[in-house]
């Protein structure tokens, strides 16, 4: 780790056991995966976020429409890991993410699969077709509000069978509550609750 980045860790590790939190965590053990940030209930999710970063030295990437990526805070933003996306392209979200994540030697890509800080009834499956697309692991990561620890937990390769690779999310994130508990919607994606003949 460079001089700096370890300066940064410390920083972060220090600014975070000031307000109660820890970091835990088990890196994939591939250089390229998709990490989800679950829960994500506030603003403050991503402050805490970014000094967890640190602490586990992982530069993330996260998507912005490209139209943000402009001058200088366009540098600013790819500075922050910042990805940009092309909303008018006919290519879609996923696979432009997928083709970033392919073209590179090392890519953490971080998404919020709640899709909103408040309450929503399913999640957005983004995160799941990326990382089938990529073939690539998802990582666990986690907020977890009540008990004051953030991270990264187990790994696993998308195996195309949804409810299956739900059900090993939703048996790791029980119980964890996220800084307004009441904007936590269920671990499910809308696409376990159709059926074979559609």
């Amino acid at each position: 780790m460079a001089k700096n980045k370890k300066w940064s860790a410390r920083i972060s590790k220090a600014i975070l056991r000031l307000f109660g939190w820890r970091v835990e965590y088990t890196l994939p053990d591939s250089e390229k995966f998709v990490l989800l940030a679950v829960p994500h209930t506030s603003n403050w999710d991503l402050v805490v976020m970014l000094l967890a970063s640190y602490v586990m030295g992982i530069e993330f990437k996260w998507a912005a429409k490209d139209s943000l990526f402009k001058g200088l805070f366009g540098r600013y933003m790819l500075w922050l890991g910042g990805v940009p996306v092309n909303r008018r392209k006919r290519t879609n979200f996923v696979d432009q993410i997928a083709g970033q994540i392919k073209k590179h030697d090392r890519f953490a890509f971080v998404i919020a699969p709640d899709g909103t800080r408040s309450k929503a009834p399913y999640w957005k499956s983004g995160f799941y077709r990326i990382a089938l697309a990529a073939q690539v692991p998802i990582a666990m990561g986690y907020e977890d509000w009540e008990n004051k620890v953030a991270g990264i937990g187990p790994s696993f390769m998308p195996s195309g069978n949804i409810p299956e690779d739900m059900q090993r999310l939703r048996d790791f994130y029980a119980g964890m509550k996220g800084k307004i508990p009441e904007n936590q919607g269920p671990v499910r994606l809308k696409e376990e609750m159709q059926t074979p003949d559609g």
